[in-house]
């Protein structure tokens, strides 16, 4: 059963890394306590057929990059230019008009 559900009627094979895998029969049986965990935990769903995934649940990527992207991204230029960019003293405004743009 899923934890936290007192309806639920999913076996699970087994969970690693917020990856679960379970049956269509089973994804059938409790989708909606499925997608709550998809989307609230993250968790990342692969469904199977005759023990073979078949299909994948997850949330979409969201717009922009990862941080972790950006931080490869700006060690990579550093190492183009030779040294590292120093922000101007309206690189804090410009970052605060971003967000406020993104309610």
């Amino acid at each position: 059963m899923i934890r936290g559900t007192e309806n639920a009627a999913i076996t699970l094979r087994h969970t690693i890394n917020m990856t679960l895998r379970l049956t269509e029969a089973d994804l059938a049986r409790d989708i909606h306590t499925v997608l709550a965990r998809v989307r609230e935990e993250g968790l990342e769903v692969i469904v199977e057929q005759d023990h073979r995934p078949v299909a994948v649940i997850k949330t979409p990527q969201g717009p922009g990059r990862r941080l972790s992207d950006c931080i490869a991204l700006a060690k990579a230029y550093e190492e183009k230019l030779g040294y590292a960019p120093v922000p101007d003293a309206g690189f804090a405004a410009d970052v605060q008009a971003g967000i406020d743009a993104h309610p």
